[in-house]
C-alpha cells in the first residue's frame, strides 16, 4: 500500500515542474519539503510566460516555494513515457 509519505519520498531527486499563482513556472530537482509543505528545489530554472518574456527562462539555483503560492505540481512520467512528458 502506497502512503502519502512514501509517494513524496518516491519523488525525491526527480524533476518537478511547479506553477505558482502569479503564473511563473519553476523546473528543478525536488530535494524536500518542510512541515508547512514548502517545496525545496535545486538546479532550478524559472520561466515566465508572456510575449515579452525570455522563452528559455533563467537559472535561479536553489529555491524554496511557499505552499500557499503553489497552484500546480507536476512530475515527469515514468520510464514508460520516453518523451519526458509531465503529469
Amino acid at each position: 500500500m502506497l502512503t502519502s509519505l512514501s509517494a513524496v519520498q518516491g519523488l525525491l531527486n526527480d524533476t518537478l515542474r511547479v506553477t505558482v499563482t502569479d503564473g511563473r513556472i519553476f523546473l528543478g530537482t525536488f530535494v524536500g519539503t518542510d512541515s508547512e509543505l514548502n517545496i525545496l528545489l535545486l538546479n532550478t530554472d524559472e520561466f515566465r510566460l508572456g510575449p515579452n518574456e525570455n522563452p528559455n527562462g533563467r537559472f535561479v539555483g536553489q529555491v524554496m516555494i511557499p505552499w500557499r503560492l503553489v497552484s500546480k505540481v507536476e512530475a515527469r512520467l515514468s520510464l514508460q513515457s520516453p518523451d519526458g512528458m509531465f503529469t
